[in-house]
């Protein structure tokens, strides 16, 4: 596989554009896909796209030249759209990526799966968590309209990964990812008590993960040799609370079954395969503030 260049959809995004930055420095030619006016300078070039019109997306991926693409232009919360647009955004923009990218011979595509596949933040019922840690083989049990797109990714990642002529697939289960400001003033400047964000913080498993981080995935995702498609999660190695692991699940998911090590304040989400597979681990935790 000979990956020189790669485009970034949604690069005009935090993580799009630290994902761009990655792969610069990286020594990649890049290309970012995004629609509006361009609002980062890190690009080698820059084609405004909508990702929702299937022949936008595949004109523009053609003329990046790419050879791999990272499809971060995803509606990143559903709380300011009505339900079937963040349906849409998540699941028809996702196809059309993986469909231009099988037609123009692309080797990779990175997919924006979240943590919200497993149901998380935005339904009303609880995370409904089986056992812990938390792995790829979770069940999964999305209800909203961002989860059922967010599952509907990785149900297409799958599919065109049985293709015999696609491109390798990866999805990254990202939680909420920060930048250093915003560890700062959401995370390490707060309350971490469990009393404190016991509520807030269960449904999506005490997870988070520095950008720079979310970014350094995407690029082994790239550059892994994968058969079809494959799920990662993508967290910290540490979870956001004061309060030990073992506390955590045992007072927060009384119901779930513990079959691995929970020291210390070690995650309640593996990322065991993504070590494995992509050679990647977490390098920032909030307690660095």
């Amino acid at each position: 596989m000979s990956i020189d260049r790669v485009a970034v959809t949604g690069g005009n995004g935090t993580i799009g554009e630290a994902i761009l930055r990655e792969f610069a420095d990286a020594g990649y030619e890049t290309a970012d896909l995004s629609r509006g006016d361009r609002r980062e300078d890190v690009a080698d070039s820059y084609r405004t796209t909508d990702l929702l019109d299937a022949g936008e997306t595949y004109g523009s991926l053609a003329a990046s030249g790419a050879d791999a693409v990272v499809h971060m232009g995803t509606l990143p919360t559903p709380v300011s759209h009505p339900e079937h647009v963040t349906f849409e955004s998540n699941a028809m923009s996702t196809y059309h990526v993986l469909e231009a990218a099988t037609e123009l011979g692309l080797e990779a595509v990175v997919l924006p799966s979240s943590i919200n596949v497993m149901g998380a933040d935005y339904q009303d019922a609880p995370t409904d968590v089986r056992y812990l840690p938390v792995d790829e083989d979770h069940p999964l049990t999305p209800r909203d309209p961002y989860a059922l797109g967010k599952h509907t990714t990785e149900v297409l990642g799958d599919g065109f990964g049985r293709r015999p002529d696609a491109p390798q697939v990866a999805s990254l289960r990202y939680p909420w990812v920060a930048t250093d400001d915003r560890l700062r003033e959401r995370i390490a400047g707060t309350d971490r008590s469990l009393e404190a964000i016991r509520r807030s913080e269960r449904s999506t498993l005490f997870s988070y993960l520095h950008v720079a981080d979310a970014a350094t995935i995407a690029r082994r995702a790239v550059e892994a040799d994968l058969d079809g498609h494959e799920a990662f999660w993508a967290v910290a190695a540490d979870t956001c609370a004061d309060a030990p692991s073992e506390r955590l699940a045992a007072e927060c998911y009384p119901d779930a079954e513990v079959r691995g090590s929970l020291d210390g304040h070690e995650s309640l989400i593996s990322t065991d395969k993504a070590r494995e597979l992509l050679g990647w681990e977490p390098e920032h935790s909030w307690r660095d503030y």
